[in-house]
């Protein structure tokens, strides 16, 4: 089978794209599948780099959490009559690596964990446009079930990164300074 010519600087949708809203909603959460459980083996490194009290514990809660969200997302495939999968989010790895980069670029300290925080903050935000995009899209389908559960996770996300916005203007900022 000949593959399909496309004009230049247009992309060919693969075989299994998506040609429904669900099916890109339901791509989504198996993105965010990823991401959350990539967090809860990562966050432990972060909090355990960080030198803030803190922080640690900001972190540490936040592992907590997203452990529910790994949870909270399970739900949300069941309440669709779908199995939980988990398909790498390559947003989310690239923010994890840099994320690592970040430690190896930053002696311990409060430098460090300055950049602890903005590279939590760059992760909260992607969950934040992710997790209101799918909400978004569970709303217009109807998906009351799904979009409660989405809805509970983005309150989260957006709590964490007001509440890493306010340790970083507080206190770990002004001591990196």
């Amino acid at each position: 089978m000949a593959k399909k010519q496309t004009p230049k600087g247009k992309v060919a949708p693969k075989s299994d794209a998506a040609d429904k809203l669900k099916d890109f909603m339901v791509d989504g959460m198996k993105d965010l599948y990823w991401a959350e459980k990539a967090l809860v083996k990562n966050l432990p490194k972060m909090a355990k780099n960080a030198t803030s009290a803190k922080l640690k514990e900001a972190v540490n809660g936040h592992l907590a959490e997203t452990k529910g969200q790994v949870t909270r997302l399970e739900d949300a495939f069941k309440a669709l009559k779908l199995k939980p999968q988990a398909v790498k989010c390559d947003a989310m790895d690239g923010l994890l690596k840099e994320a690592e980069g970040i430690l190896e670029e930053t002696e311990p300290g409060p430098v460090r964990d300055a950049a602890i925080i903005a590279a939590a903050q760059k992760v909260e935000h992607y969950e934040i446009a992710s997790y209101g995009t799918l909400a978004t899209y569970a709303k217009l389908l109807g998906h009351k079930e799904v979009l409660a559960l989405l809805l509970e996770t983005l309150k989260e996300e957006k709590t964490c990164d007001k509440d890493l916005t306010k340790l970083a203007k507080s206190e770990i900022n002004v001591k990196a300074k």
